[in-house]
């Protein structure tokens, strides 16, 4: 699976350019709120038969989605909600400055 990622750390690295984003976005005088995101991704499903088993989800480049018989491609679609873990009643704001009616 060279040209793959696992699912999850493709999850993580958009938490991480996310978090990125709104660290750089300090004192930046626009913010913009995320209420959700939403992706389209070209899933491989991948189950191995050894002992304990499990199974593996694979982010593939849209171009490489055709692979080996060995892997089932699925289109799964994320729509994710981002949730501040210091505040989570406030929106995550990617860039800028508070406004007055933000709290």
């Amino acid at each position: 699976m060279d040209d793959a990622v696992e699912l999850a750390d493709m999850i993580a690295q958009l938490r991480a350019e996310l978090g990125r984003a709104m660290a750089d976005g300090e004192g930046d005088g626009l913010r913009f709120q995320a209420e959700k995101l939403e992706l389209e991704l070209a899933v491989g499903v991948e189950r191995s038969r050894e002992p304990g088993a499990k199974v593996r989800f694979w982010v593939f480049d849209v171009q490489h989605s055709a692979r080996s018989a060995r892997t089932t491609t699925q289109r799964l679609t994320l729509t994710l909600q981002p949730v501040r873990t210091d505040a989570p009643d406030r929106p995550a704001l990617i860039s800028g400055a508070e406004l007055l009616d933000e709290v």
